[in-house]
């Protein structure tokens, strides 16, 4: 057990890498309260976590409160009093490696965005899907976006100081019309949409999201790509500054991702501006993100400030430092499996259904198989994934 405790925390994926760490040692306490066979203990940095042993493996996972979708309050109704009220239980509560002293378990109320204002003439795409949406609550306060921290409130809690404008964007490689252009200069004349798209993150858990925004391609046809352009490469913004996840070396800084050309011209790939008909939260990947529906979330890139076409296939962040675990393709299969937890089921969030309900199964392609299986004919299954 003392090994675990100074694994470094990577939690969100549950990687037992050795990263470096961020936390101090254990202060040699024995942790006290003790929940289906994992242990509650108090970090100095991510607070109430939880370790527990998943098919022999050392698994870590922050938790918030374990409110039921049914009774999170809608977001209509949370503009006008900005209230919600707090967890069932403090139940669900956990340990990770760094921790300080024992506590009582405790609930975690999420921060609350600041709402921001309303995108003008949306239009509404005609595919989207009719699933029961996740809340505008959970869409802005359970995220992953290690900017800001591992945790699934910290985006929230540690993103007000970042500055989404002015914002620039690079482009550069194979095209024909490169170099550095004003965001708000591109997004003049866009028609923007409402689009209702499932999200799969690799860790297992889905959403049901309205994005808002307008396909990539028709931001990147006018910068003319040649011929030698058969890849897209992706970079987020590095400020450490304003963006504290960025201080530590869990990832190697900026955030890459990639797309074959095709990919990226597809019409369901989404650069979004907005979500649930407002401007992006910082949390949320202000200001301009992407959204490839059906690849698991950590393909979808945030906060984007550099755009490249090139020749070769791209290094991409998470293949990179776990090529064994997480491929360039990424496409949500249910059977292929993560090497270290099954993708044959997910947990929904969403308005209706409680956390405690059974998983549902994932689909091939996250559902848009039909739409998007054709542009994998005969390649190596085990590779698109």
């Amino acid at each position: 057990m003392g090994n675990l405790m100074r694994a470094t925390h990577a939690e969100v994926h549950g990687l037992n890498r050795r990263l470096p760490d961020r936390t101090s040692g254990h202060s040699g306490k024995k942790p006290r309260c003790l929940i289906d066979g994992a242990y509650t203990l108090q970090c100095q940095d991510l607070g109430l976590v939880r370790v527990f042993d998943h098919g022999g493996t050392p698994m870590r996972q922050r938790l918030f409160d374990p409110i039921i979708a049914s009774e999170i309050t809608p977001e209509s109704a949370y503009m006008q009093r900005r209230t919600l009220m707090k967890g069932l239980a403090a139940g669900l509560i956990a340990g990770l490696a760094g921790c300080e002293h024992e506590v009582e378990a405790k609930a975690e109320t999420p921060v609350l965005p600041t709402p921001k204002p309303e995108i003008p003439g949306l239009k509404t795409w005609p595919g989207s899907s009719r699933e029961t949406r996740t809340s505008f609550r959970d869409v802005t306060s359970y995220n992953n976006y290690y900017e800001f921290g591992t945790g699934k409130g910290d985006p929230a809690a540690r993103s007000a100081n970042f500055k989404p404008r002015p914002w620039t964007l690079e482009v550069a490689g194979e095209a024909e019309v490169t170099g550095r252009f004003d965001l708000d200069d591109l997004l003049k004349g866009m028609a923007f949409e409402e689009r209702i798209y499932r999200l799969r993150c690799v860790e297992a858990w889905s959403m049901v999201i309205p994005w808002n925004g307008f396909p990539l391609a028709s931001l990147l046809k006018r910068f003319k790509p040649t011929s030698k352009a058969k890849y897209v490469r992706f970079e987020t913004i590095e400020r450490p500054r304003e963006m504290p996840g960025q201080r530590s070396a869990i990832i190697d800084w900026p955030y890459r991702e990639g797309l074959r050309i095709d990919e990226a011209m597809h019409p369901l790939t989404l650069l979004a501006v907005g979500v649930y008909g407002r401007w992006l939260p910082n949390q949320n990947g202000a200001p301009l993100r992407l959204v490839v529906p059906w690849k698991y979330g950590f393909k979808s890139i945030k906060s984007i400030v550099k755009i490249h076409f090139s020749e070769t296939q791209p290094p991409t962040s998470w293949n990179v430092m776990a090529p064994d675990e997480y491929g360039f393709y990424a496409n949500v299969n249910s059977a292929v499996d993560h090497p270290r937890w099954s993708q044959a089921s997910e947990r929904r969030i969403a308005e209706g259904m409680s956390i405690f309900k059974a998983r549902i199964a994932t689909t091939s392609f996250n559902g848009y198989a039909e739409q998007v299986a054709a542009m994998y004919t005969g390649l190596d299954p085990q590779t698109l994934y």
